[in-house]
């Protein structure tokens, strides 16, 4: 009998027991590992090096105030500006509210010269610079209702006191969130009886090097005026939705503690029980040759194993699960993807040495301190 197949014989003892406590800890490291990209997709918005450039311009109290028309033009003439388009949320109906994606007004001619890394067809976008009905979506969104290009779209207005009746001109592929729809602002202003108000605008900087600047020198232009403008980075503008749920780091942070707490409870409850159905035996191991260091290295190499056994189960069964699960159709959009990265996986799988670490202690501690006799005469 080696030392490897005597642990392994002695894990075995009770399978039903085995059988559960690994499957508790990969439970609970297949919650800790999709907590864990749950926090990422919310708080670590993808990037690159075009996102970087691209600058919003929103009203300083918040989004739900507009801005006028008028500020396009002055930020057009700023110096380091490449583009600037309008961009208004229109947040409508599409058949039920449950059906919901994002819908913006835009400048069709600029949408794609602002958002660079996104690809649409020429022609399919020739054909909605030419149509002020027209609109294009994203190939998520597409996918999602089984539309096709030519297809009629009514959106009830919300927001917005109007209905938009659009015609699918064109899909686009990457780099925007592949889930929206634009439509022309035009056709927005004229149902609005051309009012002038923009809820946004985006703006392309010529180089990294000017967009500090450049944020600076827009507020500062607006300042003291009707209606004052909060510049920011597409990144730091989309953590702000984040930040309307609240503190989700923490709130994410206590519920992993909970799990890792529990699990440890678990497995030290386990080896406890699985030790003291032994504890003849470890201590005829003692009589035989076997010292302290021998017997918590036993131990500890089962403890070890239960817990890397569920953490790998839960790990890269959480992984192969998202992989395999179109989670922006069953999220409704909420998440655009869902991906569980190495460092996540290696998170959880540290997450398990420590658990057979610690939970293999206090069994081990009270069965190195036991002497010989008082482990033969317990269970005699």
């Amino acid at each position: 009998m080696t030392v490897p197949g005597f642990i392994i014989r002695n894990a075995f003892r009770n399978k039903r027991r085995l059988v559960l406590t690994v499957l508790s800890v990969a439970l609970s490291l297949f919650l800790f590992t999709t907590l864990q990209t749950a926090l990422r997709e919310l708080t670590q918005p993808a990037t690159s090096e075009a996102s970087a450039l691209r600058l919003v311009v929103r009203h300083k109290v918040s989004l739900g105030n507009v801005l006028p028309e008028k500020y396009e033009s002055r930020i057009e003439r700023m110096p380091g500006v490449q583009y600037c388009t309008k961009f208004t949320w229109f947040g409508g109906i599409y058949k039920d509210e449950r059906d919901f994606f994002p819908q913006f007004g835009c400048e069709a001619d600029k949408l794609f010269k602002v958002f660079t890394e996104s690809t649409i067809d020429p022609t399919q976008l020739d054909d909605f610079i030419k149509d002020r009905t027209g609109c294009v979506v994203g190939s998520k969104t597409m996918q999602r209702f089984g539309w096709k290009v030519g297809d009629k779209v009514t959106l009830l207005g919300t927001v917005w006191p109007c209905d938009l009746e659009l015609t699918v001109r064109g899909v686009y592929y990457g780099g925007l969130d592949e889930s929206n729809l634009f439509f022309h602002h035009e056709y927005l202003d004229e149902l609005m009886g051309k009012q002038g108000l923009v809820g946004t605008f985006w703006v392309r900087a010529e180089n990294a090097a000017v967009v500090p600047g450049l944020i600076d020198r827009i507020d500062k232009t607006f300042a003291n005026s009707d209606a004052e403008t909060k510049t920011e980075t597409e990144r730091a503008f989309q953590l702000s939705f984040v930040s309307m749920f609240g503190n989700i780091k923490l709130l994410v942070g206590e519920i992993s503690t909970v799990i890792v707490f529990t699990m440890i409870l678990v497995t030290a409850s386990t080896m406890s029980m699985a030790i003291r159905e032994r504890t003849r035996e470890i201590a005829i191991l003692k009589a035989v040759g076997f010292n302290g260091s021998h017997i918590f290295g036993l131990i500890l190499a089962e403890s070890f194993g239960l817990a890397m056994a569920g953490g790998i189960i839960g790990c890269f069964g959480a992984w192969g699960l998202f992989n395999s699960l179109d989670i922006y159709s069953l999220s409704r959009g909420f998440f655009i993807r869902f991906e569980v990265t190495p460092h996540i996986i290696a998170a959880g799988l540290l997450v398990a040495v420590v658990l057979g670490v610690v939970s293999a202690l206090l069994p081990a501690y009270t069965s190195m301190t036991k002497s010989v006799m008082e482990g033969l005469q317990e269970l005699d």
